[in-house]
């Protein structure tokens, strides 16, 4: 356990925020969830931007990385497309 007045801070404000980023996280993946489960195209395409700006604000934070974020929003972008047709 730490011994210094610092580093007792310092998890004390680690253990703050994992608990933020983990509810962030398990938040945006439900989302996600509820998203691919959306079988109405305008209601897909109205859903999207939300979505995508929790994914966007999760790669902001250094939760998830950049080129995942990127990777999740084009996948369901392809899905907004393919619901359309």
């Amino acid at each position: 356990m730490a011994n210094h007045k610092a580093t007792k801070k310092d998890v004390r404000q680690a253990a703050k925020r994992r608990e933020r980023n983990r509810y962030a996280g398990k938040t945006t993946r439900n989302a996600i969830r509820d998203f691919k489960a959306v079988t109405d195209a305008n209601a897909a395409g109205g859903q999207l931007p939300e979505v995508a700006s929790m994914i966007d604000k999760l790669a902001k934070k250094g939760v998830i990385h950049k080129n995942k974020a990127a990777n999740l929003k084009s996948k369901l972008a392809k899905k907004v497309n393919a619901l359309a047709k």
